[in-house]
Order: C-alpha cells, then sequence, then structure tokens
C-alpha cells in the first residue's frame, strides 16, 4: 500500500499547535507538591477546574477573577477533598496561573520538528491575558485568550470553528424539550462564540494588511474569508429561525398561564428572546465586518500587490532585453509588447457640438460670440414674482367682494360667489389653490409697515388691504370644498380685523 507523504504531513504546524494547548496542564501534572496530609496535589484537574472557572466568570461577563477569586473558588468546591488551608490554595492558585501565563512577560512555547518543512520550528501559545487590574491595592484580573477559550472548547470534543453552529442546534433542541435555563446559558456561550469570532475576523485583517505579498498567499487568504462569510451567512439564517421559533414558544405560552410554573417558564422566555436578540445583533454587526473584509481589504490588498508588481517591474530587462537580446517572430513580438500600448483610440463627431459656443471673427479681425441673448436667473425671478403678486392681487379682490360688510367668510362661500359671476375659470388654475395655502401657513399676517415694504407674493394682498384692515387670519374648517374635476381643498375660514385707533401698527 503506498501513502500520500505529502496528505500526511500536511498543516504538520498547526495541528502541534493545537496539542500544545494541552501542554500547560500535562505540566502542572508533573508537580509533586503535597498538601497538609503528605499526599499529592492533583494539579491536573485543578488546572481544568481553573479553566472552566474562568470560563464561566467570561458567561457572567465578570471581568474582576485572579488569584485570590480562584483560591476561594478552590476552597469552596474542595469540601475536604484535598488538606489545605485558604493559603496552600492560594499558592495553589497562583502556580497554576503563572503556568498559563508566565511571569517573565514570554509566552508558553514547543519546539518541534516540523515533518513537513523539514525544519525545527516552535509554536507559542498563551491560555490566559490580562484583564483589569486595581493599581491601589495592587491587585491583577485575568481572562482567557483566545487560544485558551480554544483549549476550554476542545474539552467538548469539536472544533470551535463550529462552535456557534453546534450551539445553535443545542439552543433548538433545548428549547423544544423545555430547559430554558439551559437554553440562557447556551445563549451566553453562543455571544462569547461571536466575540471570540470578531477577534479572529480582526486578527485576520491585520494579517491580511501585513503578509500578502504574492498571490499564492493572496488567495489562501480570500479562500478563508470567503468561508468566513459562508459560515456567517449560514449561522444568520439559523438565528432567524430561531427568532422565529422563539415567538412561537413565547405566543404559546402566553395562552397557556394557569399557575406558577407557567409564569415563570414564560419569564424565561421573555429573557431568552433578549439575551438571542442581543446576540443576534452582535452577529449581523460581525457579517458586515466579514463583508467589508472581503469587498474593502481584501481588494485593497490585491490593489497593493499590483503595484508592488508594477514598482518592481524593470522595463529594459523584462522586454527591451528580451526583445532584441533573442530576436522574436513579429507576431510574438506583438504579443509580448501588447500590454505595454495604449488602449484603441476613436476620434468621432457629436451633434451635440453645433450647440457650443462658436468661435466668430468679423471683417475688423475682432472675435464675438453666437451666444443668444439670454434672461438672466435674476430677472427670471423677479418677473414671476410680480405675475404672482398679480395674480394674489385679484384673487384678494375677490374674497373682499364676498366679504363685503362682514368680517369674515369661507372657501365654500368664495368658491360660490366665483360660480355665480363668471369667475369659474380662475378655479381650474393651480394659483388659486396656492393662494389659500400660503395664507393658512403665514396666518396671522400682520398688515403692518414692515410687511408692506418686503417683496414677497404676498405682497399684492397686502397692498390692497394695508389701510383697512390691521390682521388677516387663516383657519382650518371640517369638510373639503369640491371646486371642479381636477381641485379640491380643505374648506378654511378667512377673517379680516379692521383697523382701529388703538391697534399699533
Amino acid at each position: 500500500m503506498e501513502y500520500k507523504i505529502k496528505s500526511i504531513t500536511e498543516n504538520y504546524r498547526e495541528r502541534v499547535q493545537r496539542l500544545a494547548l494541552f501542554d500547560c496542564l500535562f505540566k502542572l501534572n508533573n508537580k509533586k507538591t503535597k498538601d497538609n496530609s503528605g499526599k499529592y496535589i492533583d494539579f491536573f484537574s485543578l488546572g481544568l477546574l481553573a479553566l472552566l472557572f474562568f470560563f464561566e466568570n467570561m458567561l457572567m461577563r465578570n471581568k474582576k477573577t485572579g488569584v485570590r477569586q480562584l483560591a476561594e473558588f478552590f476552597s469552596k468546591i474542595n469540601e475536604g477533598e484535598i488538606d489545605l488551608d485558604y493559603k496552600g490554595f492560594e499558592a495553589v492558585a497562583r502556580t497554576i496561573i503563572d503556568s498559563f501565563r508566565p511571569t517573565g512577560g514570554r509566552r508558553n512555547s514547543i519546539q518541534f520538528y516540523n515533518w513537513e518543512t523539514r525544519e525545527n520550528e516552535a509554536v507559542e501559545y498563551s491560555i490566559l491575558k490580562a484583564s483589569k487590574s486595581d493599581i491601589k491595592s495592587n491587585i491583577q484580573y485575568y481572562t482567557l485568550d483566545d487560544q485558551g477559550l480554544e483549549l476550554v472548547f476542545a474539552t467538548k470534543e469539536y472544533f470551535s470553528e463550529f462552535q456557534l453552529s453546534i450551539n445553535q442546534l443545542l439552543l433548538r433542541k433545548q428549547l423544544e424539550k423545555g430547559e430554558f435555563a439551559g437554553a440562557l446559558r447556551q445563549i451566553d456561550e453562543m455571544r462569547i462564540d461571536v466575540e471570540n469570532l470578531e477577534g479572529r475576523i480582526i486578527k485576520i485583517k491585520y494579517e491580511i494588511q501585513r503578509n500578502i505579498l504574492s498571490e499564492k498567499t493572496y488567495e489562501r487568504y480570500k479562500n478563508l474569508v470567503e468561508d468566513i462569510n459562508i459560515r456567517l451567512k449560514r449561522e444568520g439564517e439559523e438565528f432567524d429561525e430561531l427568532k422565529d421559533f422563539t415567538d412561537e414558544t413565547r405566543k404559546a405560552l402566553a395562552y397557556e398561564i394557569k399557575n406558577e410554573k407557567d409564569i415563570k417558564a414564560y419569564k424565561y422566555i421573555v429573557e431568552i428572546q433578549k439575551e438571542l436578540g442581543e446576540v443576534h445583533r452582535l452577529h449581523r454587526n460581525l457579517l458586515h465586518k466579514s463583508l467589508e473584509l472581503k469587498n474593502t481589504t481584501l481588494q485593497s490588498a490585491q490593489e497593493s500587490l499590483y503595484y508592488v508588481g508594477i514598482d518592481s517591474f524593470n522595463f529594459k530587462q523584462e522586454i527591451v532585453s528580451r526583445l532584441f537580446a533573442s530576436p522574436l517572430p513579429l507576431q510574438s513580438s506583438k504579443t509580448l509588447i501588447r500590454p505595454l500600448l495604449y488602449l484603441e483610440r476613436n476620434i468621432a463627431w457629436s451633434p451635440i457640438t453645433v450647440f457650443d459656443r462658436q468661435r466668430i471673427v468679423g471683417r475688423d479681425g475682432e472675435e464675438g460670440t453666437d451666444e443668444f441673448l439670454a434672461m438672466k436667473d435674476e430677472d427670471i425671478i423677479k418677473k414671476e414674482l410680480e405675475i404672482q403678486q398679480k395674480n394674489f392681487r385679484y384673487i384678494i379682490e375677490i374674497v373682499l367682494k364676498v366679504l363685503k360688510r362682514d368680517v369674515e367668510t369661507t372657501i365654500e362661500e368664495i368658491v360660490d360667489y366665483m360660480m355665480e359671476n363668471d369667475e369659474r375659470h380662475i378655479l381650474d388654475s393651480i394659483l388659486f389653490y396656492h393662494f389659500f395655502i400660503i395664507l393658512h401657513q403665514k396666518s396671522p399676517l400682520i398688515l403692518n409697515e414692515e410687511n408692506y415694504e418686503k417683496e414677497t407674493v404676498l405682497q399684492g394682498v397686502i397692498e390692497t388691504l394695508y389701510g383697512t384692515y390691521s390682521i388677516l387670519t387663516v383657519t382650518e374648517m371640517k369638510g373639503t370644498v369640491r371646486c371642479n374635476d381636477r381641485f379640491s381643498i380643505r374648506n378654511m375660514k378667512i377673517k379680516l380685523e379692521e383697523k382701529t385707533d388703538g391697534l399699533q401698527q
């Protein structure tokens, strides 16, 4: 039987990297420290308990976990198994933390022979990392590093890349069985998975910006990012299904509340919906970051790779020497220099150019222009304003005819008057309706000297009313006035207040 050596030794370093995570636990297992009764302390099991302790605190979002907290945990869980007092457990906790995170600042490492590259290499790993610190009391707190999380996940016998997908499946099973307390914990683990994956994406982003120096490396990172995107999309679809499932479960429980147990279950499902929605939001943000990584960072890396190739391109060596040192056939020479030639250019004449400015030279040799004299924008605006003022003045004169001696009227009465007095054609113009809409917006309109002097669209109205009336008020009423087949308007009340001697102008 023939073996494929390359396939056996492929990714040998990554496999050693995963095995190295357990090295700290086996180093702890070699310690020969005894308790007060002369029994050897099982550092291996205590080291694993320490990992689970830090993981539990991450689930609870407790960032203040250090030597003292770990010693208290050991003392509480001990129950006479190990003959040590609090001071002894504190020393054990410090030994374990120092093993997971060496005090010298250097990371743990393992030397090994790489059968894939045939070289002696080393892999580094970090189980714990520093978190917050209390400077006043000189206390340092710790939390699990990325590889520490991988070690915890590895004890569950599945890969961290599929941790979130597996947790989604477990969550669905727990919800189907009504194990709501366990479902909440599962959601906490999913949140940590999302945060861990976010750190990996940020790390990959920096690696892409720093390490892509060849097309082969670019393709490797491109495939890696695409795999992440595919997995995130699949997980996003599962999140949507979980959301629908929890919604249905909550509605079903809401109709079946009969006792205290049902109330407790309903509170659980409400909390599950809240926590699941938060994790889903974090996951959506993660999907956006991965898409940005694919569409922006990878594209920038590819462009930088292109320009690196341009900078390293030697025209004389790559083209000139190749063309003349070894004479090439005509067709081969064209193929060689074609990428360096300009793109095909086609000069065409567009008929639109007849509207462009033309160069005209008179008999005296002076250049002129063929541009038509056009009205300036300011003149056009002024002309339109005068027309609007004139039209609005005509409409307010009709309103005054309807008012006669009364001080108020309505649009309905004004429309009836216009139909009876051959002014029906005005109702066919949109300006009639704009007039009352503008009056309603400006209401109440103060008819004083300040407004009289301003150039506004209502200037004709103010000139007509100024001197006799002081205030024009327009307010909405119930009902709609149907003026013709095209236009209708909300009925409004128009009220004029006559000027009195006591009123200030």
